[in-house]
């Protein structure tokens, strides 16, 4: 059997067996196209000419041409499903895609926001009572660098507003204690003399409360940090995890302590920690391209760099 029509063959049985959307059937046929153009025409003249070998020269070839690791990684799934199937026909007694693999996916660097922006964002004066609890809670995601899941844990025992410190359990049920600076502050102390009036039967000792007096859920806490983005900061798209990053990117810009960023955040492993590293790396390297004479790109004489 010919490559092309064991990819016809597998395509028949991804519509008629499987029932796979005509978009998934066009993805694995694109995928596969790129198989068979890929090699040589002797090797098309039969499947079972495919080698673990020929198949990773057709990967090092398209990554020479720029394809990305993520699509690398779609692309081998592909084969090996492909090759799974003709297997279970009988076709093939092997499959030459598995152990195969692409390189590894780039980690995305986490976004974050730069200090000024942050400071027109939480400068803002609260409008009512529930902005007085959302700026507290962000000003506390930020100024503590929390996980939301933590947030919103938070009980008032665990809080100790004349050291500017919180108890907070993270993952994997371990305790610790971080700081909170000022402005944090401030903001949580106007906060708790509005829950007062928010208590119910429901409210325990829960530090953040929903207007029905019970812990704060969550969801919430995402829906309310985008409204006051929107109101009050223009385009950001503002959520808890973008002010624990920033908070740990900021210090980092300062103080160059991973370690004690690993401690503030409560990462089990230093490699966690390390992507900020990059992060850092690339508002150095931003500063250096803009300041630098000679890093800057200088256009010729008829205006084309």
């Amino acid at each position: 059997m010919d490559v092309a029509e064991a990819i016809d063959r597998f395509i028949d049985y991804l519509r008629f067996e499987r029932r796979l959307s005509p978009h998934t059937l066009a993805a694995y046929r694109r995928d596969l196209n790129v198989l068979e153009s890929g090699i040589a025409p002797e090797d098309r003249q039969d499947v079972r000419c495919l080698t673990r070998d020929t198949l990773r020269e057709v990967l090092m070839q398209r990554m020479k041409t720029g394809l990305a690791p993520r699509s690398a990684h779609r692309w081998l799934s592909a084969l090996r499903s492909f090759f799974r199937y003709l297997m279970r026909e009988g076709v093939l007694r092997d499959n030459p895609a598995e152990g195969l693999k692409a390189p590894k996916k780039g980690r995305p660097l986490p976004e974050v926001l730069d200090t000024d922006q942050l400071g027109a964002l939480l400068d803002h004066a609260p409008n009512d009572p529930l902005e007085i609890r959302d700026r507290a809670m962000a000003e506390l995601l930020y100024g503590a660098g929390l996980r939301l899941s933590e947030m919103v844990g938070l009980d008032l025992p665990d809080i100790h507003l004349n050291e500017g410190t919180l108890k907070v359990m993270g993952k994997g049920r371990k305790e610790r204690i971080v700081p909170f600076g000022g402005a944090a502050r401030k903001a949580l102390e106007a906060w708790l003399d509005v829950r007062q009036g928010w208590l119910s039967d429901a409210s325990g000792q829960a530090v953040f409360l929903s207007q029905r007096g019970q812990r704060i859920h969550p969801r919430t806490v995402q829906a309310r940090l985008k409204r006051w983005a929107l109101h009050h900061g223009g385009g950001v798209h503002l959520h808890p995890h973008l002010l624990r990053h920033s908070f740990a990117s900021h210090i980092l810009e300062s103080s160059g302590d991973l370690r004690g960023i690993q401690e503030l955040l409560g990462h089990a492993h230093l490699s966690t920690t390390q992507i900020y590293t990059h992060l850092d790396f690339q508002h150095l390297a931003e500063v250096y391209d803009k300041a630098h004479p000679r890093a800057r790109r200088r256009k010729s004489a008829t205006g084309k760099s």
